[in-house]
């Protein structure tokens, strides 16, 4: 069963992405979606993984999204749609390292995080559809009663139907309203995943890391925005400590109590660089702050860190003063 929980891990966001993309529906990908999963849990345990979990997930989903179809009388109607928007599209170049997307998943965080939606449904949306999160455990993410969370998500669902919101990247032109959505759609994954709002501590990890993976690819997609450098090195700084933030029955570690032998370091000075690019070139952005102040704390070997002469009061997470190197 572990194993098979981690296939619909993995495949999930995948999935309903590229389902979206072929139909155009967001809610009828949801849907198949839920009943590829739930063909699957009734045959998988029986008959063993399939060797392509994958495909074996997109063929049964495409063979239900196309059956609802044929009962909604739709079918005709919603392929001559697709076809002549497919043929008035672009032809797209294939994915790379010079600029191609890398995943699909990441057309649908554009998607989720367009500028039709209001700003509070676009993370609610894509913490939904792309991170695999119950409404209730979005609705914890936004300290807002799970029945609000759920017409949110509805309403934005409806909005980009009926706003026929592409599901693409957006041009280069539009990257400056559309990127800040996007980041805090990642930040948000990673913050939900020590959370913890359902269960112990550092028990949702698993979404730090998929966030920080998303961030990946988003700092290859747009390697000259440095926001996003700062976004990738405060997450990889502060997962960096993952380790240490938690006792042996899983209650939270102080940073100045934990053990900083078991900081990943490798990881740090990833972090570490990108802080230098995020704030090389103009003034900082917010995530590029954060993880300016991350970096400091993450250079200490001991605790409390020594005064220098260019020092501030740290407010985020002790009350020492923390030379401020980073800002030359």
């Amino acid at each position: 069963m572990r194993e098979i929980e981690a296939v619909f891990r993995e495949e999930r966001g995948r999935l309903l992405a590229a389902l979206v993309r072929r139909f155009g529906d967001l809610d009828l990908a949801e849907e198949v979606t839920s009943d590829a999963v739930e063909a699957a849990l009734r045959h998988w345990p029986a008959e063993g993984v399939p060797p392509n979990p994958g495909a074996w997930l997109m063929t049964t989903a495409r063979r239900k999204a196309v059956d609802r179809l044929r009962r909604e009388q739709a079918l005709a109607t919603r392929l001559a749609v697709l076809a002549a928007e497919a043929e008035r599209a672009a032809p797209e170049a294939p994915p790379g390292e010079d600029g191609g997307l890398p995943d699909e998943r990441l057309r649908l965080f554009f998607t989720c995080a367009h500028p039709a939606l209001p700003a509070e449904d676009r993370g609610a949306l894509t913490l939904r559809c792309l991170a695999g999160l119950t409404t209730p455990e979005v609705a914890r993410a936004y300290l807002v009663p799970a029945q609000t969370m759920a017409k949110r998500i509805v309403r934005a669902k409806k909005k980009i139907r009926e706003a026929r919101v592409p599901f693409r990247v957006p041009e280069a032109h539009e990257l400056p309203e559309r990127v800040p959505g996007v980041l805090q759609v990642i930040y948000s994954i990673f913050t939900e995943g020590y959370a913890a709002s359902s269960g112990p501590f550092l028990q949702r990890l698993d979404l730090a890391e998929e966030a920080i993976r998303l961030a990946r690819i988003l700092r290859r997609l747009l390697p000259a925005e440095r926001e996003v450098a700062g976004l990738l090195a405060l997450l990889l700084l502060v997962h960096a400590r993952r380790d240490a933030r938690a006792g042996p029955e899983g209650e939270p570690v102080l940073l100045g109590e934990q053990d900083r032998g078991l900081w990943d370091r490798a990881m740090i000075e990833e972090g570490s660089a990108l802080v230098v690019t995020a704030l090389s070139g103009g003034p900082p952005g917010p995530y590029a702050v954060q993880a300016a102040i991350a970096a400091l704390h993450d250079e200490a070997r001991t605790w409390p860190r020594p005064t220098g002469r260019r020092s501030w009061p740290c407010t985020t997470c002790c009350s020492r003063s923390t030379p401020l190197r980073w800002w030359r």
